[in-house]
């Protein structure tokens, strides 16, 4: 008797404690965004106080659906995306105009005023960047690597 007494007041615990008021029991918001688009212009990158760097750029994404007369009808959307830090150095070195990319992040709004009138700004703080596509490739000097460049190793002896 005493077990399945223990059993029943053990659960009437956890069922009082899951609806504690005292304790709210639920789960916090999930600000995640993924995007996948194209560069509308070069990155602006900027170097702040210790060498931080940021880099902000337009994301172009676009979808394509057909109206109600049939006709085929693409919606493109502009978003701003702000990249710190290493993502902002690999954006100064190898985004371009055009290329597409993947983005990971998190939408951020911020305020300012301007002529007494206070103006919202929603842009994408980037957590993660990869480049997608076959665009042109990139050596550490900043220098295009053709395909004849990346396969000339000097000499036609293989070294097994």
């Amino acid at each position: 008797m005493t077990t399945a007494f223990s059993y029943i007041t053990f659960v009437a615990l956890i069922v009082i404690q899951s609806i504690n008021p005292l304790k709210p029991n639920y789960m916090s918001g999930v600000n995640k965004v993924i995007l996948v688009g194209n560069v509308g212009k070069d990155p602006e990158v900027k170097y702040l106080e210790g060498g931080v760097a940021v880099a902000k750029l337009t994301l172009a994404t676009s979808e394509t659906y057909k109206n109600r007369d049939g006709q085929k009808v693409e919606q493109t959307e502009w978003h701003n995306i702000v990249l710190w830090r290493g993502l902002a150095e690999v954006a100064e070195k190898y985004v371009r105009k055009g290329n597409k990319l993947y983005i990971e992040g998190k939408i951020r709004t911020r305020s300012y005023e301007e002529n007494n009138v206070k103006k919202y700004f929603t842009e994408i703080v980037a957590d993660n960047m990869t480049m997608l596509g076959g665009g042109p490739r990139v050596d550490g000097n900043g220098t295009e690597v053709t395909a004849e460049m990346a396969s000339t190793s000097g000499s036609d002896d293989l070294p097994f």
